[in-house]
């Protein structure tokens, strides 16, 4: 990995800024990409980005900031953006501080601020050598997600098309998956989960081995093919309780077999209003799957345990044997799924052996049905 230190002047940093829907926000006569195409969200507030010139006009330091340098010899901003966009659109006289703009400034006022010399890192090496540098400046406080990071890491043709669908609020992916999507686009929280998905997350490998696929037509295509399944299969929309649920596992499990989404939805509602299931965002799984941990059903309280274990004498309700009440388990007489509930009257004791039988069985002849 090779990590070299440079100053750049704001002349230089600002010369031939432009902010447009062709090329996105490109500086340094060209050369750097500033904030990829389809993702120019600027965040700063006017008490930031005054900020960052007040430090500028009193020749303060300000944080160093990294380069990525891509195959193609262009360099693209892993961090600094903020502060980069900050102070070209002032040069570029886009915004004014104190009723002054940068070209309403005095001469040497001016040529101060093009002088200035920002430290800048220009990191090269291989995909991982540069995944390992940007997770250490992550952990002294730079400010990125892990697919910010891989996204600098494995900056190419394929990277930039993919953000056109996936790191925009508002774009593609967000306008057909935001009741089933956690995070944010523009933190490239829809392009992570859409490459874990295709990829069974190996998120780092698929990136590397598709960086310089000319687009992202594979990923797109798998990602709607995910999103058509979850309509058709759950029409009935709960964002609160649909946002981040395995989505592409159920898919990859179920596409292929015959779902009633009525009765799908039936038993959904039937779930959602049982006393007992304390973990809705789990009835997706559950409906499926046939496994009751997606549900967290309640449990009993130790009280009802005790009271149990005194009536039993202490023993395995099954197997007979005398037991500590802590080598005991409270287990459901009449199981959950065929309409037994949490109360006094439906528990008894099991030991662990026991209870493991027991519960195989019902796993077994639950996924039956």
């Amino acid at each position: 990995m090779d990590v070299e230190l440079q100053k750049i002047t704001i002349a230089d940093l600002a010369r031939d800024y432009r902010d447009n829907d062709e090329e996105g926000v490109i500086g340094y006569s060209g050369e750097l990409d500033i904030r990829p195409i389809y993702q120019r969200e600027f965040v700063y507030g006017e008490k930031e980005r005054n900020a960052v010139l007040a430090s500028v006009r009193a020749n303060l330091p300000l944080n160093v900031m990294y380069w990525a340098v891509r195959d193609d010899g262009i360099f693209e901003v892993i961090d600094g953006q903020q502060r980069t966009i900050s102070i070209c659109q002032y040069v570029n006289g886009d915004y004014s501080i104190d009723g002054l703009s940068f070209h309403n400034l005095q001469d040497d006022q001016k040529q101060q601020i093009l002088d200035y010399k920002l430290m800048v890192y220009f990191c090269t090496g291989t995909a991982s050598e540069k995944l390992e540098w940007f997770q250490t400046i992550n952990i002294a406080g730079k400010e990125h997600t892990k697919q910010e990071i891989r996204n600098a890491v494995y900056a190419g043709p394929w990277t930039t098309d993919a953000k056109r669908y996936f790191s925009k609020t508002g774009g593609p992916a967000y306008a057909i998956a935001k009741d089933y999507m956690s995070g944010a686009p523009i933190r490239q929280d829809y392009l992570e989960t859409a490459i874990k998905w295709i990829s069974e997350d190996n998120i780092e490998n698929y990136m590397d081995s598709h960086m310089t696929d000319s687009n992202a037509n594979e990923l797109w295509l798998y990602f709607r093919s995910v999103i058509d399944w979850i309509e058709a299969t759950f029409p009935a929309k709960r964002a609160k309780l649909m946002k981040g649920v395995d989505w592409s596992g159920l898919h990859r499990d179920f596409k292929d077999e015959a779902l009633d989404p009525a009765a799908l939805e039936e038993e959904i509602s039937e779930l959602l209003q049982d006393e007992d299931v304390t973990n809705h965002k789990g009835v997706y799984q559950y409906v499926l799957r046939r496994d009751e941990k997606y549900l967290n059903i309640r449990a009993f309280t130790d009280p009802q345990k005790r009271r149990a274990y005194e009536t039993q004498g202490g023993n395995c309700a099954h197997c007979g044997q005398d037991f500590d009440i802590g080598e005991l388990e409270g287990d459901h007489k009449t199981p959950w799924v065929k309409g037994g509930k949490s109360i006094q009257e439906n528990l008894e004791m099991l030991c662990g052996d026991c209870h493991d039988v027991k519960t195989r069985k019902q796993l077994t002849a639950s996924k039956k049905i």
